[in-house]
């Protein structure tokens, strides 16, 4: 590995750091956006019971905003349950879109790696260039050592940036998709909450 790196020549280190954020990025991701986590089973019917039994305490709001989105999210509809409809829809939301920042947390820098490494693979790739043209002397003659490293540069990078944009790519259009399906079912429970509590249709 360390003589590919050292046939790659410098231009590789950016790649590599790309890579080691991407590959952090996409196993953080993954953890966190379990729906298990984000959207826990029966947390809907749980919540509805415990607001019916002992109301919107503060206490019980805390625990279910710090428990997941979802729970954030039901903690903010209940927080304000007693006001207009479109007072308790707006509040949810706000803390929607709070809730949405998070899961979206670091998608933007997978994006940026993606386009971005092609474009330093290309860079490597004109600074293998460099060597190869100065490789040849005003007579003509190419010192061959010098020739091979500048090939050595062009390729790796070349290849290398593509190696790293094409899986960040296709794992943040993953993500992206993950995060717009878990929005959307946090919406849904959400207006059923609402509509439960407010008596507009059975739980």
């Amino acid at each position: 590995m360390f003589s590919l790196i050292q046939a790659a020549g410098w231009p590789i280190w950016p790649l590599i750091i790309a890579s080691v954020i991407a590959l952090a990025i996409i196993a953080e991701r993954f953890w966190s956006l379990r729906s298990s986590l984000v959207i826990p089973k029966g947390l809907l019917t749980q919540t509805v019971q415990d607001y019916r039994q002992n109301g919107a305490t503060p206490a019980s709001l805390t625990k279910l905003a710090e428990g997941s989105p979802l729970g954030q999210v039901f903690a903010a509809g209940l927080k304000n349950i007693k006001l207009s409809p479109a007072v308790v829809r707006e509040s949810i939301e706000e803390s929607g879109r709070a809730a949405a920042s998070g899961l979206e947390r670091f998608l933007t820098t997978l994006g940026t790696i993606a386009a971005v490494s092609p474009l330093l693979g290309l860079f490597g790739t004109v600074v293998g260039m460099i060597e190869i043209f100065g490789s040849s002397s005003p007579t003509g003659n190419s010192n061959p050592t010098q020739l091979a490293h500048g090939i050595s540069i062009a390729l790796y990078n070349t290849a290398f940036g593509l190696v790293v944009a094409i899986p960040s790519m296709i794992f943040y259009r993953h993500f992206r998709a993950t995060v717009d399906n878990l929005l959307l079912e946090m919406e849904m429970q959400a207006t059923k909450l609402v509509e439960i509590l407010q008596g507009e249709r059975q739980a």
